[in-house]
């Protein structure tokens, strides 16, 4: 019940970063869109001597210039470092990360076995000593007081992804650890959902090029 909730949230979480940076994204792109619009027709207007839009033009450019969001590049920027940090710990889960198995595969057990183990335990290893270095980089900056130049916010608040993205990503490995020591079972991503795959992969097996 609790891998359960935490692999929904996890996924709910990943989701709401994503639309948050997007959805930013696009308000800044229409903001700077129409401010670089209303400036152009107030050149318009002025050239053409047409002084009724040349106001009006002028009131929509002062109207969209007095939206301040300055702060939404430094909010993007945030937004993608918390979704890479949990969505590295999704893919640990579902066996999207890149890797590189050409000899793993043609081993035989058990040395098939012990190979692999040593890579997930490496995983553990280096993401639980990255969220502890994490976790006391932020005790220290929480200390220092240190705010983001934009939003002025508390960094300790943004660098907080690191300890948590790297401690859940710790516990997915311990987690494929456990599931291929008592299973044998290796989460691995179906490429059989992405289009053209199975094509390229039956053309370079007939000696084609792709």
């Amino acid at each position: 019940m609790l891998l359960r909730f935490l692999d929904r949230f996890e996924e709910v979480l990943i989701s709401v970063l994503m639309a948050l940076a997007v959805t930013l994204i696009f308000v800044a792109v229409v903001h700077r869109f129409s401010l670089s619009a209303a400036a152009d027709l107030v050149g318009f207007a002025r050239t053409h001597d047409m002084p009724g839009l040349q106001s009006a033009a002028r009131s929509v450019f002062k109207a969209f210039n007095s939206i301040k969001l300055t702060w939404a590049q430094e909010a993007c920027i945030y937004l993608f470092v918390w979704m890479a940090k949990f969505g590295a710990a999704y893919g640990v889960r579902i066996g999207i990360h890149v890797g590189v198995d050409i000899l793993v595969d043609r081993l035989q057990d058990p040395a098939r076995k012990i190979v692999t183990a040593i890579a997930m335990s490496g995983g553990i290893l280096f993401t639980g000593i990255v969220a502890w270095i994490g976790a006391d980089f932020v005790w220290n900056v929480r200390q220092g007081g240190q705010t983001s130049p934009d939003l002025e916010m508390q960094m300790w608040i943004i660098y907080l992804a690191v300890p948590l993205g790297s401690g859940l990503m710790c516990f997915r490995f311990i987690q494929a650890l456990y599931l291929y020591l008592t299973t044998g079972y290796v989460a691995h991503h179906d490429l059989s959902s992405v289009e053209g795959v199975d094509d390229e992969a039956k053309d370079l097996s007939e000696g084609g090029h792709g």
